[in-house]
């Protein structure tokens, strides 16, 4: 599956969450992979799970990878 929007995840805030950006739109403040999941979700990347978020080359993923989650 590959998107045609831009998915960024921006490094973790002082709580541990991360922004997530699909295309020009942030969609909601992470706090692990299956928010980022259900987030593509709701924007029409239904086929999304774990090993696709932290696999993808569509992901750009800002002050770590996908097992980053505290500042």
């Amino acid at each position: 599956m590959t998107s045609t929007q831009s998915i960024v995840i921006y490094p973790p805030a002082e709580d541990g969450g991360r922004r997530v950006r699909v295309g020009e739109r942030f969609v909601g403040m992470a706090y692990g992979l299956l928010d980022i999941i259900e987030f593509l979700r709701l924007v029409g990347l239904e086929s999304t799970d774990e090993a696709w978020v932290r696999q993808s080359g569509s992901i750009e993923w800002r002050g770590g990878g996908p097992d980053m989650w505290e500042h």
